[in-house]
Order: C-alpha cells, then structure tokens, then sequence
C-alpha cells in the first residue's frame, strides 16, 4: 500500500497532536503552522486536518495538493474554516461536531438553574451574612426553547427533559428524527417567531450562516416573555448584541447566560460586564478535561474509517455552512 501523506495545520509543540502516534502504519505526518511551513509534503498529500489553519492556509494547501481528497475540521463552528473556493470544491469537509456538545449542554443547564434559583440574590446574601429566605421556581414546570436542534441542542434537550421541562426545538428540517423524545414539539425554521412567545428560556446553538446572522434582534426579543432569559452558545452575532443590550437593560427580558460574543476577548467597555442579570464566561464551556485530545481522537477515529473506505462522519453540507 502506497504511503498516505496526512498535512495537519497546527503548532507541532501542541501536546496533543501526540494522539496522531495511534494513526497507524504506513502514514506520513506533516504538521505545520501555515502552508509554507508544511514543505514540500503538500504536494502528495491526501487528508488535511485543519487545527489552527486560517483560511487563506487552507486555500494554499488546496492549490498545491493535487491528490487532496478530504479536509477535516477540528471545530464544530465552520464561520472560521468555510470559503467559496472550499464550497465549490468537490473535496469533501467533516468537523467536530459532537465533540464538544456535552459540556456545551451542560453549560446550558447551568444557565436555566442560574436564574430559576436565582444565584446572583443568594451569593448577596452571602456576601452581606443575611439570611435571606426566598420563594423558588421549579424548572420542571418551565419550557425552554432549542433554537437550532443539531448536535449541541440535542445534548440540551436531553439534559433538560431529565430534568422535567418542557422542551421546544426548531430546526431546517422538522421531519422526525433521532433525538425527537427528548423534544414536546419541533418547529420549522421559519416558526421561529410561534416558539418564542412559549419559551421562559431561549437556547441559542446555531452555527454562524449568513442565515443565521442576526436571526434573534429586537423583534424577537419583543416576542419573548418578560421573564425570560437568553443563553447562547453558538456563535455571538447570532444574536443581534446591541438590541440585547437594549432588552436586558430595559429589562425587557429577565437575563442572559452567554459564552460567545461578537468579538471575543468581549472588550472590557462592553456594558454587558456591568449588567447584573447577565452570566458571562469566556467562550469556554466546551473546555473540558481532555477537550483538545478527544478531538484528536476523532480526527485519527475518521481517518481510519476514511482509509477502510467506510463514511466519514459529520460530513458538512459546505452551501448550508454545518
């Protein structure tokens, strides 16, 4: 069998590309930060996995690497990795999703128990030693609504129908499918608006499309119940931030749980730092024990199923963007 070359655009000091070792025999590594750094390899190169890569990196190896016929995404989120050249090239594109879904709807929970219980009134009292006796809500007599149920909204649904809720979904396709008995209802796309007045959470797990940019702005915020709370981790300008802003501090919504920003770090004269009925992290709740590794792992998992010539998945549809 002829020797596959497999290019990896990433920093070769990484720990964790010491996982590619489990690649098997008969496969050339050739790790680089950028195109150029990867030498002469391209040229017979078959798989590309694209760790740190930038685009126009991506682009490069692709005009040199005649023979390439699979390129893989580390991350879920393909904003970052998708350009027209890749979307119109046959070359088929995977990603990570799944990878880090888990700890993504864990943070999603942490989000809804966060304001059900309010915390921000228990840490106040605990900080001024007052005993501060205080009614609580029930989350299994509330609804959350899952805007875009892929992978990550179906590690949210799971989570929250344990936990007795009410669970909503939209997503492209609304036809029946696995992870449907986790979900009360699913609604199409364009029904978005039907869902929204029903939710008390809203949890946003979108890629970033041009047709999701923007999808929830002021006149979804105006759709919602005053008490409700937004929480985002998908990307930041799913969410319309100025008119957020707007529905937190006039609190035409109750509060937000947020990982991902327009722009990240989230700048330190964002108002949203000062505002006491948001939870803020920083774009870190996929950042699990391990996290970097597993998702080598799932690179060297496909690349093996790649070379038996069996289906790779999470193949993305490259027009749709996930």
């Amino acid at each position: 069998m002829d020797n596959i070359t497999v290019l990896v655009l990433a920093d070769p000091a990484a720990p964790a590309l010491g996982k590619l070792d489990a690649i098997g025999a008969g496969v050339t590594v050739r790790i680089g930060k950028t195109a150029d750094a990867l030498g002469d390899a391209v040229a017979g190169a078959r798989v590309l996995f694209n760790w740190t890569g930038s685009k126009p990196d991506v682009l490069r190896v692709m005009q040199r690497a005649p023979n390439l016929e699979w390129i893989h995404a580390m991350y879920a989120g393909l904003d970052r990795s998708l350009f027209p050249e890749l979307v119109e090239s046959p070359i088929p594109l995977t990603n990570g999703s799944g990878v880090f879904s888990q700890s993504l709807g864990e943070f999603i929970i942490l989000g809804v128990l966060y304001f059900a219980k309010d915390v921000p009134r228990r840490m106040q009292a605990k900080a001024e030693r007052r005993w501060d006796v205080f009614d609580n809500v029930e989350i299994r007599k509330q609804t959350i609504g899952i805007v875009a149920h892929g992978d990550i909204g179906r590690a949210v649904a799971s989570r929250a129908k344990a936990l007795g809720m009410r669970v909503l979904a939209t997503r492209r396709n609304p036809s029946t499918r696995a992870g449907d008995e986790h979900v009360d209802r699913v609604y199409a796309a364009p029904d978005l608006d039907a869902m929204l007045p029903e939710c008390d959470y809203v949890a946003v797990t979108a890629p970033l499309t041009p047709e999701t940019t923007g999808l929830i702005g002021k006149r979804e915020f105006d759709l919602m119940k005053p008490s409700a709370v937004i929480l985002n981790v998908g990307r930041g300008p799913v969410i319309n931030e100025s008119a957020m802003i707007e529905a937190l501090k006039t609190k035409r919504i109750r509060g937000a749980a947020l990982d991902v920003f327009d722009v990240e770090p989230l700048p330190p004269d964002n108002p949203l730092w000062s505002m006491d009925n948001v939870l803020i992290t920083a774009h870190c709740a996929d950042h699990v024990d391990g996290w970097v590794e597993s998702a080598v792992v799932f690179f060297v998992e496909q690349f093996a199923r790649w070379r038996k010539g069996e289906p790779l998945r999470n193949v993305v549809d490259k027009r749709a963007g996930y």
